[in-house]
């Protein structure tokens, strides 16, 4: 994304044309950022093969899984609709594993009918249910067990999910329990170790904790495990001000482990593949003077984009068209929806802005549209793939009809 001629593009396609074709608000991707992110990661840790999952609830777009599919990647999903949309995706059973504290009877019916790679188990009643059902279908089914390292990944405490008062996985006591349940199992083989602590990680330090934990897991239990699944996490730079994740270190702390434990690597990243690739573009509806700062109402609401009212998270704002003329009142970038919640961002020192501007609301291909709801009825926005200068519709604008 750049500015060509003062006009903000994204690949050879300019998003003033887009919007006056498509309407606002709209989210589009950008297609050679996508194939960027896939084969970097891919790169970084090429030196033992990981099996990577893309984490299905960052982004659901089927056809941008679609897209994903081709590079090889599998999927980590969460519930029984993220399942069937990675299969209609075209991704094989034998690259999904299906995490979450709480998946019903119907739900592990359904992935133990289609032969997926991995359940990842998140409790011994998960563990014994599972068992009950292969036991009724005369079948064995590959499971996993999350762990729960108690480790603190140094991020949002609404995203944290390695720490041991965060609802996900099982302390050291149950996973030896869950171990010894499978032993006994003629109907479940436990096949992996799974573990998550967090999202948007941008230091590898939290990583090689977790990796220390579940070392010393592994020695005090006698199991061979065939898979770690080290889950995903890894962030992205949201403000030109944070620092990158090193990739090349996290790898290096991998490796070490590997000497010692000869088992295949799971990695279920979201963001990082998908989450720069996003742009929500809204248009300016109205400009209300408080005295003291501007609200800048826009098209788009806290429906169309939760994580800044949800968490606070920050996304870049950028003006579809560039120019020198700065405001000398601070700006407020906020919605139409009924909620005090419903802004996006703060901003001083911004440009200068007219009703019916645009506005690039960055970073949004991950948590963007999957957590966008029709809250006060409004309809969820069109989606666009950009690929050079083709622009292909991969959902389109919803109607009011259909809702109400």
């Amino acid at each position: 994304m750049k500015y060509i001629n003062n006009r903000l593009t994204v690949e050879k396609a300019n998003f003033q044309r887009i919007a006056k074709r498509f309407g606002t608000p709209f989210y589009c991707y950008s297609y050679s950022k996508l194939k960027e992110n896939i084969n970097k990661f891919k790169e970084n840790f090429k030196s033992f093969s990981p099996l990577i999952c893309f984490a299905v609830k960052s982004n659901t777009n089927v056809n941008l899984i679609k897209e994903i599919k081709k590079f090889g990647l599998g999927a980590d999903v969460v519930s029984l609709g993220e399942l069937m949309i990675a299969l209609k995706a075209g991704i094989k059973p034998n690259k999904i594993v299906f995490s979450g504290v709480g998946k019903t009877s119907s739900e592990l019916n359904f992935a133990i009918n289609k032969k997926i790679l991995l359940i990842n188990a998140e409790s011994l009643s998960e563990i014994i249910e599972i068992n009950r059902i292969a036991k009724l279908r005369n079948k064995k089914v590959k499971v996993g067990v999350r762990f729960n390292p108690n480790t603190d990944a140094k991020t949002l405490n609404q995203i944290s999910t390695g720490k041991k008062e965060n609802k996900f996985g099982v302390n050291k006591n149950t996973f030896h329990k869950i171990v010894d349940f499978c032993k006994n199992s003629k109907n479940i083989d436990l096949k992996c170790l799974s573990v998550h602590i967090g999202s948007q990680i941008l230091d590898h330090k939290p990583y090689g904790k977790m990796l220390k934990a579940v070392n010393h897991i592994l020695d005090k239990s006698d199991h061979k495990f065939e898979f770690i699944d080290l889950g995903g996490g890894m962030g992205i730079n949201y403000s030109n001000k944070d620092k990158v994740l090193n990739y090349k270190r996290y790898n290096a702390v991998i490796k070490n482990f590997l000497k010692k434990h000869k088992v295949k690597i799971i990695f279920e990243p979201g963001r990082s593949i998908i989450g720069n690739t996003g742009m929500l573009i809204s248009k300016v509806i109205y400009i209300k003077d408080s005295g003291r700062k501007k609200f800048i109402i826009l098209d788009a609401a806290m429906n169309d984009l939760m994580r800044p009212a949800l968490y606070g998270a920050y996304h870049r704002t950028l003006p579809v068209i560039k120019s020198n003329k700065i405001s000398n009142k601070t700006y407020e970038f906020v919605g139409p929806i009924c909620e005090s919640t419903d802004k996006f961002t703060t901003v001083k020192k911004f440009q200068k802005l007219e009703e019916k501007d645009l506005i690039a609301i960055c970073d949004v291909g991950a948590y963007g549209m999957s957590l966008s709801s029709n809250y006060n009825l409004r309809p969820k926005p069109i989606e666009l793939l950009i690929k050079g200068s083709k622009i292909n519709v991969i959902r389109r604008r919803q109607k009011h009809a259909e809702i109400v």
